[in-house]
């Protein structure tokens, strides 16, 4: 494809595709290149660096966020809303929360996001600098949940890489971890019930629970 002819939103939509795929790690402009059917230097043309690339294509899927009308609901509703769709669009781009911690990010999508959120815990009575604090606290709830999956993805794609048989590796871990956890009452407890698979495994539900009582919590400061 010569360079005349791709655009940047191109180029962003294939690292996507590239990153949901391979990971951080397997994103290079070569595969890229290779994806658009274009040579690397095209790339440059439009974007100049791996980091620029991460950050658009980040910016780029924080727009499938929705985010609720504020006129139409209550706020306790909406917040739940934008966490749940927010842990969603995390599940189905594990990079992303790796990248939080190795990439800059900003852009205009993560800013209406924000401005969203914070106009949510304001109109439900929150001052400007507790919202900031009740946006902050389930923005940090709902990425801590997108870490153990994301991890999860990473270390089997990792283990893949290396010719291992990573789904062998990973059962053989929880075995292993299921045996230490033998040694301890609670843990012991929950190893013998007839629905454990995994006792290190979050429960049905988990994200949800915890979502909710952060709102619980929210609304009680509201109610003083």
């Amino acid at each position: 494809m010569p360079r005349n002819t791709l655009t940047a939103d191109q180029i962003v939509r294939a690292a996507i595709e590239l990153l949901d795929r391979e990971g951080l790690d397997g994103l290079n402009m070569r595969s890229l290149g290779s994806r658009l059917g274009a040579a690397a230097t095209a790339i440059y043309w439009h974007i100049k660096t791996k980091d620029e690339l991460v950050r658009l294509a980040a910016d780029t899927v924080w727009d499938e966020v929705r985010l609720p009308d504020l006129a139409a609901t209550d706020w306790r509703t909406a917040a739940t809303a934008m966490a749940t769709s927010l842990h969603e669009m995390l599940g189905r781009h594990p990079w992303l929360s790796q990248a939080f911690g190795s990439h800059l990010m900003y852009g205009p999508a993560m800013a209406r996001h924000d401005d969203h959120t914070l106009a949510l815990y304001e109109q439900a009575g929150f001052a400007p600098a507790d919202a900031d604090r009740a946006a902050a606290t389930v923005l940090l709830y709902v990425l801590g949940n997108a870490l153990g999956p994301a991890a999860d993805v990473s270390l089997t794609r990792r283990l893949n890489r290396a010719g291992e048989d990573a789904e062998q590796r990973m059962a053989e871990a929880v075995a292993h971890s299921t045996e230490i956890a033998r040694d301890l009452p609670r843990l012991r407890e929950r190893i013998d019930t007839a629905a454990a698979t995994d006792y290190a495994a979050a429960p049905d539900g988990a994200f949800e629970f915890g979502l909710q009582v952060i709102l619980d919590g929210l609304a009680a400061r509201l109610s003083r």
